[in-house]
């Protein structure tokens, strides 16, 4: 592997890629300390290291931690992310939008503007929400001296992160255009990863002062590595029908014949449930958050909190259910099956038409469950393995797990496969990273 590294860094072309993605994520970096206008940074971090304050961890995990800081990165890139899976679901249900993804590289082009003016918008609501619900709350609790809420903090807080999100925007696409990997994932992945090794430190402190215990932290260290490497196994997973085209004689030349293979991936609905299942448990805290002093609202908050049991239930339940969801709308039987006939192809044993469409939604549903289930144990074990050991100094959550398995094992795809274009050698001598042409 570290040979594959030296050979990516030798070639001109992959090594100014690199270069360059490296650049805008410390550029990124940077902006996590630049604050928001009027805000006391002090009183937001004491406030987020209490319980009432874990309620927006969702939003500090996407953001990267710049929401402790309410940087002018606060949001993070969650409101693109939202604005895009809403977009995806309504190009598959709207005729319109329906028509023009099958347009072309202009009409994706135009559905990408719809999504970032989305992203916008929603980013417009949040900061106006935090504005007004969270900073202003009780008097201007995590204001600076000399501030006061009102019409002129709300624009200020609002413009400020509409400006931070379309910052952020612009960065992603220059490192999907110039750069390694997907720019909207890699910003995600940094700003996860970045906040890891601090937290390490900080545990290290904790366990030469006896406040974490030594083998409770190896045992977690352990359940994280073997958590990688199963995460990563489960994401390439995938089952391969076999599909068989028929022969044409035309003329001299024959066409056809060929043996192929349609891939139905174990996770195909990836990251996604856990996404939706997280937004929809943080609208109840979310909203209930500014009000500390109502028991009644604090006891909804506590119900759907995802740290408690109940709200653990909740989750695991509600990602099953988005997995389905979202792989019935990736994943439609019917059009394969007509495209397959289409094209004169057909699956071994299995005759074109109904029975082909029947028997691909039973392969699906089949896989569907085993990747729900498996998604929903990526986000409640993390949990449950902090709760056994005591180490929630780190913190390490599923969606944050998936999210870097799958950035990392996509980023490598493309490596590779600039390597394999130019000769050289690929990262693993035996096997292969799955994705990878020969």
């Amino acid at each position: 592997m570290l040979k594959a590294f030296r050979s990516a860094l030798a070639i001109p072309e992959l090594r100014q890629r690199i270069l360059f993605t490296l650049l805008v994520l410390a550029a990124y970096r940077l902006g996590a300390f630049i604050p928001t206008p009027g805000v006391d940074l002090d009183k937001i971090q004491e406030f987020l290291r209490t319980t009432q304050g874990g309620v927006f961890g969702i939003i500090n995990l996407f953001s990267g931690g710049n929401f402790e800081r309410f940087s002018i990165f606060a949001l993070g890139i969650m409101p693109y992310i939202t604005a895009a899976i809403i977009m995806q679901l309504l190009v598959n249900v709207i005729p319109t939008l329906e028509k023009l993804s099958k347009e072309g590289e202009e009409g994706r082009r135009i559905i990408n503007q719809y999504t970032r003016i989305g992203g916008i918008a929603l980013g417009a609501f949040q900061g106006f929400f935090l504005a007004t619900a969270f900073l202003g709350a009780e008097g201007g609790r995590f204001l600076l001296p000399g501030w006061a809420p009102g019409p002129f903090f709300w624009l200020v807080v609002v413009v400020t992160q509409v400006a931070g999100i379309a910052l952020l925007l612009w960065m992603a696409e220059r490192i999907t255009e110039y750069g390694i990997g997907n720019g909207t994932s890699m910003i995600i992945f940094s700003g996860i990863v970045v906040n890891w090794l601090p937290q390490l430190f900080r545990t290290a402190g904790l366990i030469r002062t006896g406040e974490v215990n030594l083998v409770a932290f190896l045992f977690f260290l352990a359940f994280i590595v073997l958590a990688f490497a199963g995460m990563a196994a489960v994401q390439q997973a995938e089952r391969r029908i076999p599909v068989q085209y028929a022969r044409k004689v035309v003329g001299r030349r024959v066409y056809g014949g060929q043996a192929t293979y349609i891939p139905i991936k174990l996770n195909a609905a990836g990251v996604i449930p856990i996404v939706f299942a997280a937004a929809i448990l943080q609208i109840p805290i979310f909203l209930t958050a500014p009000f500390q002093d109502n028991q009644i609202l604090q006891a909804i908050a506590n119900f759907f909190n995802p740290t408690r049991i109940s709200g653990l239930l909740i989750e695991v339940v509600l990602i099953v259910l988005f997995t389905y969801v979202y792989t019935a709308v990736q994943f439609d039987p019917k059009r394969i099956a007509e495209s397959l006939r289409e094209y004169g192809g057909f699956i071994p044993g299995i005759r074109p038409g109904e029975p082909t469409v029947k028997f691909l939604e039973h392969i699906v549903s089949r896989l569907t469950l085993w990747g729900a289930l498996f998604l929903g144990l990526v986000a409640a074990l993390p949990q449950i393995i902090q709760n056994l050991t005591g180490v929630k100094s780190i913190a390490f959550s599923g969606i944050g797990l998936l999210i870097v398995v799958g950035v990392a094992l996509d980023t490598l795809r493309q490596i590779e496969s600039q390597l394999m274009l130019r000769n050289y050698e690929g990262f693993l001598s035996k096997g292969r990273i799955r994705g990878r042409t020969r």
